[in-house]
């Protein structure tokens, strides 16, 4: 603070604002400085983003602190400690590298983390101040750190310390003793680098200007510090600038206060401080006085946030017919800047409330400065829409950073965050958001869930499996007010079924002005006279005012010579047939149907297959069905669908007879369905009308057809980018999981079950498989028999799941089944008995028996190389899985060959983003974190996160455990707080993915609930630590036993946490999620 001319008065900050600010200015420039709470990139990015929220007008930064320099010579004499360093462009580099970030691209470490370049206006003024320092007679930045002597009592540590007490040490001459000075250790003098000194310096401030190293990793090695400085040209290394330059432009000022060897103390730490600070106070003197153009300013800043208009992904009718009075009831809710408006949409299905919100937008757009679409039907669905957003807004203005870095980590709930922090800036105060279809909030819930041990010798597997997947189908429910702003500005709409205090109400019945529903009958049927007609006006009168049967009326009328009357007629019949046969349906649902009743005769006039695929449609999705996914089901499946999946051609046509009658709306093209054919969706209440009276009874024959068409699409695992076509397929997998339950099924259909549960396990989503294995099982032991080679192959995928779900013992009782049974069978060297060969070596290594799991592993790759040969993938996979064994055992040279094998193999046979590739790449990191190499550990562990978040996504079971292990890697690293970061990310992801029940035995969840106790105890944080200790100890319990290692080596951690047993501890569950988690998900199904 002593380098400002004057203090101001605080100003009022924003709430999510936690930084402590003190305003002043220097040679009128007004200035706002906040320190940092620690150390590290992520706590300057914090800083900075808060300030930006109060602050919004600031112009550039000054990131002025100490640093480790580089005793290199440079244009000015060598470095030296009381020096200051400047970050400027030179060659390559920006001013600013992030040296310890990077990647792994083709057996080399390539370093990504080059930032932005200082602003050059900042750039400017320091060649300015360089030439005045030059023609003075007198340092002024000598004079500035003089500043502190004013305040001599509490301000003496920013004294010169004198050119006696600057010792450089030879780099291969290690400090004596942690702790304590060279003079305290007695470092011998006689290994310091003697160098010239000049009187003068004590009075001039040397300054040298070049590229300055940014890190989270605290170099404290002579050796590693000139390896990186002589590859990246350094000057100085510190631990902010990486942070802060990610989004604000700034100029790096550092004082030295020592050359980051083991030999650190903190006597320069003042002055070193006090020099930087003195040199960014003379950078003001060098700055044009500019008088702030507000308004242009403001006029830029809201240019930058006017996103254009993209409201392409929803379906809108070609004229809508508006509710005058509704519009006027939003607009009054809506009106105004002052404050964040609210408007909660709420009506039956198909009222309209969708495209309300789209006449209310276009009425009103020159009032708003974008619109943004997001789809809350699911939590899924709506983090999907705003990753679109970001996209949108990354190429619309790509300064905004944190919005492109977002968007490039492709974690959606980042992405969900970055977007809102966008919605939140001051200067974006007019945007109108619409949250359509949201009809799952969480509801009040007198259930309870009991712990895993209270019902696991209590139900057999199929009601263990029923009653898992009820739970998960409970846990669809979100809780919207997560996802809106933060902000008090902004207009929001929010469309659902259900009243919901998000904001003011406004309920959307029935049309009451006939006059609309004539409009809407004939914008629908393209007949001029419909307002001319009596008939017409008594069809209206019938149809209640009820848009969607309206439209439907229309549709119909466009492709029928009919009259108005004719149809009041069919209607009335085809009413009076709905009521007797459904008498306890409400009169609106009787109205819609009856609509789509006579449509639905007309179609099966016009097209029997085409009236056909309606009532099959009632069992798939109700969005994006699509021709390759009934193709499969067409080989062996009906006449009917085998004849309209004959060819391309032949499929559109019969869809396009269903848009026709406004049955069906064809879906805009999306990424998902690049490969494939664009799919065509239905409303949810014509879904509804599919399910409830197209097949009022369930049609055991199209569940089967459903199900076959589904599990024939599914890809191999060694196809590109399988995982794509299998996330397209879950909604249509869903919909059979609904409909199978009481149907008998044919043997196509049990086998495709097993196909299904392979999608379900390959997602993450445990309980389903499970539901989808044990249905498949109880079928084909009921067919066949228990030791029916395709009984075992269900038992071994059982095998897998009850192994990942932590119920060890149970899997070994499955897997020994399988095995024996595959012997019997097909012999002891069949590729199926050595594939559970492999999977019992798994389970024995999770059960810490590493000698049986080595038996195991080496008989099952004796087979496959026999079989397959010593490339094959399947061998490759062994050959993975040795390499996991071998870094238990200690054996990391005999790791790293084996897992290089494999890597080498698995990419030339999948390519280097196939999921059992990156499991290997996962696992190489495990073994550099064995070895020590710690930045080429990050570099494999980023690669395979970048490869499974776009293959899985952020939330998978695979993801999450290389976000654990990156935790894992933090922590040794000293970066607690992002290690922190990344062990919520991957408990909390774990806990969604799985439900309470299964993520209390999972093992990768139970490591990271133990790596969490660690932490937290090394952090005195013993409350917190506790309550994840008595998590992680009922696990463990339930898995291994009270009686285990791991139990007693848990209970043992509340005592004593040693931090080099924690970081050992570390690698080993690291080692223990790479090696046999990774494998186990791509190998045992």
């Amino acid at each position: 603070m002593a380098m400002l001319d004057e203090g101001h008065e605080a100003l009022p900050q924003k709430p999510a604002d936690h930084n402590v600010y003190k305003l002043g200015s220097i040679n009128n420039h007004n200035v706002v400085v906040a320190g940092l709470p620690q150390t590290g990139n992520c706590s300057a990015a914090t800083v900075v983003t808060q300030m930006r929220m109060t602050f919004p007008n600031l112009r550039y930064g000054l990131l002025v602190g100490i640093g480790g320099g580089v005793p290199v010579p440079t244009d000015n004499p060598m470095i030296r400690l009381g020096h200051v360093v400047v970050s400027k462009q030179t060659g390559i580099h920006s001013g600013a590298i992030q040296f310890d970030h990077g990647k792994a691209k083709e057996g080399h470490f390539e370093r990504t983390g080059t930032i932005a370049p200082p602003p050059q206006i900042l750039l400017n003024a320091a060649q300015a101040l360089a030439v005045q320092r030059e023609i003075s007679n007198e340092d002024p930045v000598w004079v500035d750190a003089q500043r502190t002597k004013k305040y001599r009592r509490t301000m003496r540590r920013f004294e010169f310390p004198g050119i006696e007490n600057d010792h450089l040490y030879y780099p291969d001459y290690i400090h004596q003793q942690p702790g304590q000075s060279c003079d305290e250790c007695a470092c011998d003098p006689e290994q310091r680098i003697q160098r010239h000194s000049n009187e003068g310096d004590e009075s001039f401030v040397v300054v040298h200007r070049g590229t300055i190293a940014s890190g989270e990793l605290v170099v404290k090695s002579a050796a590693l510090r000139d390896r990186l400085a002589e590859q990246h040209g350094l000057l100085c290394f510190e631990m902010e600038a990486a942070g802060a330059l990610a989004d604000f432009p700034c100029l790096v000022i550092r004082g030295i206060s020592d050359y980051c060897d083991s030999h650190k103390n903190d006597q320069w730490h003042g002055y070193a401080a006090a020099a930087a600070a003195a040199y960014a106070r003379q950078l003001f003197f060098h700055l044009p006085e500019e008088e702030a153009p507000r308004s242009c300013n403001t006029q830029s800043n809201t240019a930058a946030f006017q996103l254009p208009i993209n409201l392409s992904e929803i379906f809108e009718v070609p004229r809508f017919v508006a509710r005058e009075e509704e519009l006027s009831q939003m607009q009054e809710i809506l009106k105004g800047t002052v404050r964040r408006r609210t408007a909660v949409l709420h009506g039956l299905g198909g009222i309209g409330k969708t495209q309300l919100a789209i006449a209310y937008f276009k009425r009103h757009r020159t009032d708003y400065s974008t619109a943004i679409w997001l789809n809350a039907r699911d939590e899924t669905t709506l983090k999907q829409s705003f990753a679109r957003i970001a996209e949108r807004i990354m190429h619309h203005d790509p300064s905004m950073t944190y919005i492109s870095g977002a968007v490039e980590s492709r974690d959606t709930d980042r992405i969900v965050e970055a977007v809102k922090q966008w919605l939140d800036e001051p200067a974006n105060d007019h945007w109108l958001l619409i949250y359509d279809n949201y009809d799952r909030p969480i509801l009040t819930s007198t259930n309870t869930i009991r712990s895993r041990q209270s019902y696991l010798y209590e139900e057999n597997h199929t009601e263990k499996a029923e009653k898992n997947h009820r739970n998960h189908a409970d846990l669809k429910a979100f809780a919207l007010r997560q996802y809106l702003p933060e902000t008090d500005h902004g207009a929001i709409i929010v469309t659902s079924r259900l009243s919901i205090k998000l904001g003011q109400s406004i309920q959307l019945g029935k049309l009451k002005d006939v006059s609309d529903s004539l409009e809407i009958l004939g914008s629908a049927s393209r007949r001029d006279s419909i307002k001319r007609d009596p008939a017409a006006h008594d069809l209206a009168l019938r149809l209640d005012g009820l848009p969607l049967a309206l439209a439907t009326a229309g549709a119909y009328l466009e492709q029928v010579s009919m009259t108005c009357a004719e149809y009041l007629q069919l209607y009335h019949q085809s009413w009076l047939q709905l009521h007797k046969e459904a008498p306890q349906l409400p009169s609106y649902d009787q109205t819609l149907y009856s609509t789509w009743g006579i449509s639905y005769k007309h179609i099966e006039q016009q097209s029997p297959i085409a009236a056909m695929l309606l009532q099959q449609w009632a069992y798939f999705s109700n969005e994006d069905l699509w021709y390759e996914l009934l193709q499969g089901g067409g080989v062996d499946g009906p006449r009917w669908l085998a004849e309209m999946t004959n060819n391309k051609l032949q499929f559109h046509g019969i869809m396009r007879i269903l848009c026709n009658h406004g049955l069906v709306e064809a879906d805009p093209p999306t990424a998902v369905q690049q490969a494939e054919s664009q799919g065509y969706s239905v409303h949810g209440c014509v879904h509804s009308w599919m399910i409830y009276v197209l097949n009022r009874k369930c049609d055991e024959d199209m569940v089967q057809t459903a199900i076959r068409c589904v599990a024939s699409h599914i890809p191999k695992q060694d196809q590109s980018e399988f995982w794509v076509t299998q996330r397209r397929l879950l909604a249509h997998a869903d919909r059979c999981l609904e409909t199978m339950r009481g149907v008998g099924l044919d043997y196509e259909a049990v086998v495709a079950l097993g196909s299904l549960g392979k999608i379900y396990a390959d997602q993450g989503r445990l309980q389903d498989a499970e539901v989808m294995y044990q249905r498949a099982l109880d079928g084909k032991e009921k067919a066949w028999g228990p030791n029916h080679t395709s009984t075992l192959d269900t038992v071994n995928n059982l095998g897998l799941l009850y192994k990942m779900q932590g119920w060890l013992q149970d899997a070994e009782v499955i897997y020994q089944r399988a095995l024996d049974g595959y012997e019997k069978a097909w012999g002891p060297n069949h590729i199926s008995t050595l594939s559970t060969v492999n999977n019992l070596g798994i389970l024995y290594k999770k059960q810490d028996r590493l000698q049986d799991a080595k038996i195991m592993y080496q008989r099952a790759l004796d087979g496959f190389e026999k079989a397959w040969g010593p490339n094959h993938t399947s061998t490759l996979s062994i050959v993975n899985n040795l390499g996991s064994l071998y870094a238990d055992q200690g054996r990391l040279q005999d790791a790293e060959a084996m897992y290089q094998r494999a890597l080498d193999g698995k990419e030339k046979a999948w390519g280097p983003n196939h999921t059992s590739t990156l499991s290997t790449v996962n696992n190489l990191g495990s073994l550099y974190v064995d070895q020590g190499r710690l930045q080429d550990a990050e570099a494999m562990y980023q690669r395979a996160l970048d490869g499974k978040e776009k293959a899985w996504g952020p939330n998978h079971t695979s993801t999450l455990s290389t976000v654990n292990n990156l935790g894992l890697l933090y922590k040794m690293q000293g970066r607690l707080q992002d290690a922190e970061v990344m062990y919520q990310r991957a408990l909390h992801g774990y806990e969604k993915a799985l439900g309470p029940i299964l993520v209390a035995t999972y093992i990768p969840a139970l490591n990271t609930l133990e790596s969490i106790v660690i932490l937290y105890m090394e952090l005195d944080r013993v409350d917190e630590a506790s309550l994840y200790y008595q998590r992680a100890r009922n696990g463990v319990e339930a898995v291994w036993g009270r009686d285990s290692q791991r139990y007693a080596r848990l209970s043992s951690r509340m005592n004593s946490v040693p931090s080099h047993h924690s970081h050992d501890r570390g690698r080993r569950d690291c080692e223990d999620i790479s090696g046999g988690r990774a494998t186990e998900r791509r190998k045992d199904i």
